[in-house]
């Protein structure tokens, strides 16, 4: 099966035959994984703090840091979830937060470190944008930051902050976060520092075709180059208690795109479905 070309893949796309998708997509999958099986992980995602200087439209999570119902997870709490996680048979955290006006890297070797002594879990934490914030607010480059946070304990990197990685929906969307190359850089930077991770992309039922494939074509050509990404993981935006108009993506979206995903993400093994 030859690699798709975006200007095929907008055709297939376009067509909306979800059964040929779906057919193309079984195809590809049985290329890079023979057998007929699916795996999971068990595991458990773990927010540290909802306060966060971003504010991206899209978002019904963030705080002003005064905020009522703002908050900073404390040990004891953190603990807790893990252990929780640990009893159900739990071995990965995912471990994100939003952008803290006042949390340099120390916080975070700090709170590594303490799951680290606790408890054996792999901790796959902290998306681009939040490594960009540490960076930036510890006065380090982004290859520094990864030194210090894989020395604490940071196992892999999720790939939040993604959105859809063409800027001029970006800067309607989420106008306070880092830019697509910037995104992609960093995780560049994470694969050649050892780290993998995954890929996401946030798609809205307004969202062109063309948009979507420039977001997979940056997506396949980052990994043409590094290798890094284990799974890539499509959600469709949930625009309820956000500041964006959009209608939700039906069941059918949402399968065209995953379908799609697999059909031209021919160099990442694995489609994973969001479990938020």
């Amino acid at each position: 099966m030859d690699r798709i070309t975006a200007e095929k893949a907008k055709e297939l796309f376009e067509k909306n035959d979800i059964l040929t998708l779906g057919r193309l997509a079984n195809e590809r999958k049985k290329l890079l994984h023979p057998g007929s099986y699916v795996t999971f992980v068990v595991d458990r995602n773990i927010n540290y703090t909802n306060i966060c200087t971003c504010k991206c439209k899209f978002c019904g999570f963030y705080k002003d840091k005064q905020e009522n119902g703002a908050y900073l997870i404390g040990q004891d709490e953190l603990a807790k979830k893990i252990e929780e996680t640990v009893s159900l048979g739990g071995t990965q955290i995912l471990l994100q937060g939003g952008l803290h006006p006042d949390l340099d890297i120390r916080y975070y070797e700090e709170l590594l470190g303490f799951i680290k002594r606790n408890f054996d879990i792999w901790v796959h934490g902290f998306s681009p944008p939040e490594i960009d914030h540490i960076a930036k607010l510890s006065s380090l480059s982004i290859e520094e930051t990864f030194a210090r946070l894989k020395a604490a304990g940071l196992d892999s990197m999720p790939g939040g902050g993604a959105e859809l990685l063409v800027d001029t929906e970006r800067s309607r969307i989420s106008p306070n976060k880092i830019d697509s190359e910037r995104w992609l850089d960093i995780m560049r930077k994470a694969h050649l520092a050892g780290l993998k991770t995954s890929a996401t992309m946030m798609f809205k039922k307004s969202d062109s075709v063309d948009n979507i494939l420039e977001h997979f074509s940056k997506i396949r050509d980052l990994q043409d180059e590094t290798g890094g990404f284990t799974a890539f993981i499509p959600w469709p935006l949930q625009p309820d208690n956000t500041e964006l108009d959009e209608e939700h993506s039906t069941a059918v979206d949402y399968l065209k795109v995953l379908a799609m995903s697999r059909i031209f993400l021919d160099n990442v093994k694995n489609i994973q479905v969001s479990w938020v």
